[in-house]
């Protein structure tokens, strides 16, 4: 199918970020997308401007990301729609990657891969092993991303699916202009790409490395998404892409069949939600870990005044920075996949128990992760993860962060395909109780078992006031995701700030473990001088996240703001 109107001329019509600083955010009346990639967003809003809802170009951006952001936007991989529709009903489509039916609970105890490389993930310099649940082909779970999309645009879009699926398919077939960022992000990740000859041959030209202005054109992938756009799902899950993902599983000594794939169903949820500061906050159930975090957190600042001293002060910052400590902690133990485990969630959401978490809270002297345990009452994510918001000129707000893991994923092309596969199997407990790469501790909940999901940090969220829409957001950023998304919160709630300047802000993070306080540049020297003298360990990060934002002005101004310009960024009309 093509669509009536010169698409990419129409794209070019519409309003974009200014490319390169930090700037105002966006504005629009009618409809608004924001997300790591300019030609994405311009689909979705292209979309909108066709009569779809929200919904709809949400369906379209991610698969247009599909093929223009290939570190992290996915047909193989999965993650979380929350929806929130103009007339206040709201549902979550979870459509995480599940583990195949082979899995078992010590299928990565030995890794078999033992060379080290060099990450510079979060600005640390740390080494880590390639596990078989990291690289290569017994990494991926089972890909929820098409399914996902389809229950969308099935229970909740307006335009035929194959009008969604198609801007896709067109990008793919004829392709789109390389930019700086992808030429490099490309050329730098051949240590991982280059072990696998049909990624090589996709992704890196055999070395002949894509350039600034080149044409990227993947008609394998493009003839995937066409079995998309005529089949719906059957066409991923079944038939002709089901096999080769299937053949090249045995071949290589994976673990997904074609059983696992037809197998897979994607879930809805209901959201958590949560009052505060006359605000009502709608976010990610398990099993994501995110939503519960905001909730606590929220929870443990209601009436605090912990905003007192102002943005920036050193009191606001470590009031801020106990909260996450005492989340990250509880984070460790009790969450998990609510289809394998009971999540104990009305015990940590219980008001009681947080102002008890809030009571142990000193004003003026940092806690040690030691003494805060879990409450009587994980995996990650890399920073490639990635978040886009949307809103229409009805009011509906879709958020919707999803992922391959890593930054592209286990490295594996699937062979006649284009499709990158996830790796999000080392999102469960490899080795339940001890931290995974990234520092974070998990539980036995979070354990590897057959059909389950793994833990995430995923947190889209979206924020009403009266019962009007006020602020749809979300983030990559493995573990940091949740405390990046939490800040942005503050940032409108408590500090009255403007969309780009709430994503613009620095921020902070603590996970519990290791215990350590990580800021911005942004917070001063002064500011990190009492912070120390509180006891707090400050650690200098340059990554907390990648906000994607829409904040809806009482006047009914849309704002849009972007971490990402200027390759990604807020597109309105």
């Amino acid at each position: 199918m093509r669509l009536p109107v010169s698409f990419l001329l129409m794209l070019s019509l519409l309003v974009l970020s200014p490319p390169g600083y930090a700037a105002d955010p966006v504005r629009a009346r009618q409809g608004m997308v924001v997300s790591n990639d300019l030609i994405a967003s311009r689909v979705g809003v292209e979309v909108l401007r066709q009569g779809g809802n929200a919904v709809d170009a949400a369906i379209a951006v991610g698969l247009a990301l599909a093929v223009t952001y290939p570190a992290a936007g996915n047909v193989g991989g999965g993650g979380f729609m929350l929806i929130r529709l103009a007339d206040g009903a709201t549902t979550f489509i979870d459509f995480r990657e599940k583990a195949p039916a082979s899995a078992t609970r010590d299928m990565y105890r030995t890794v078999r891969n033992p060379e080290a490389i060099r990450s510079d993930y979060q600005g640390q310099q740390m080494r880590m092993a390639l596990s078989e649940s990291i690289v290569g082909w017994r990494a991926p779970g089972v890909p929820g991303t098409v399914r996902g999309l389809e229950m969308a645009s099935r229970n909740y879009g307006k335009l035929p699916w194959k009008q969604v699926v198609t801007p896709a398919v067109l990008l793919a077939r004829d392709g789109f202009e390389v930019h700086f960022n992808l030429a490099e992000s490309l050329k730098n990740s051949t240590r991982l790409l280059g072990r696998f000859p049909e990624t090589k041959r996709v992704f890196l030209r055999d070395e002949n490395f894509y350039q600034p202005g080149e044409t990227f054109q993947q008609p394998d992938l493009a003839a995937v998404l066409q079995r998309v756009a005529d089949q719906g799902s059957k066409g991923f899950y079944e038939g002709e892409t089901a096999r080769l993902i299937a053949k090249a599983m045995q071949e290589n000594g994976g673990e997904i069949t074609l059983e696992d794939l037809k197998n897979y169903h994607a879930v809805e949820r209901k959201p958590l939600e949560t009052t505060y500061n006359g605000h009502h906050i709608f976010t990610a159930p398990p099993p994501s870990s995110g939503g519960v975090g905001i909730v606590q957190m929220l929870g443990m600042l209601e009436g605090s005044g912990y905003q007192e001293g102002g943005f920036n002060a050193a009191s606001t910052w470590h009031y801020v920075a106990e909260v996450m400590r005492r989340y990250y902690a509880d984070r460790s133990e009790y969450l998990a996949d609510p289809d394998f485990y009971a999540v104990p969630l009305e015990r940590l959401l219980d008001k009681r128990y947080l102002a008890a978490r809030r009571a142990t809270i000193a004003r003026d002297k940092a806690s040690t992760s030691e003494e805060i345990l879990p409450g009587k009452a994980a995996g990650y994510e890399s920073m490639e993860t990635t978040h886009y918001s949307v809103v229409d000129a009805a009011g509906n707000a879709v958020a919707v962060t999803y992922t391959l893991n890593g930054s592209y994923g286990s490295g594996v092309t699937v062979p006649g395909t284009g499709i990158l596969l996830n790796n999000e199997m080392d999102d469960f407990a490899t080795k339940p109780g001890e931290p995974n790469m990234f520092g974070l501790v998990q539980g036995e909940a979070n354990k590897v078992e057959p059909g389950k999901r793994p833990l995430s940090s995923m947190t889209p969220t979206i924020v009403t006031k009266d019962g009007k829409l006020r602020m749809v957001v979300g983030s990559p950023g493995g573990g940091r995701i949740i405390n990046a998304v939490f800040q942005a919160i503050l940032n409108v709630v408590d500090f009255q700030m403007n969309a780009q300047d709430a994503v613009d802000a620095p921020r902070i993070h603590h996970q519990w473990q290791p215990d350590k306080l990580y800021v911005q540049e942004g917070v001063s020297p002064d500011t990190r001088v009492l912070l120390k003298a509180m006891g707090h360990d400050v650690t200098p990060s340059s990554y907390i996240g990648r906000l994607q934002a829409i904040v809806v002005r009482e006047d009914g101004w849309l704002e849009g703001g972007s971490n990402s310009i200027p390759h990604g960024g807020a597109v309105g009309y």
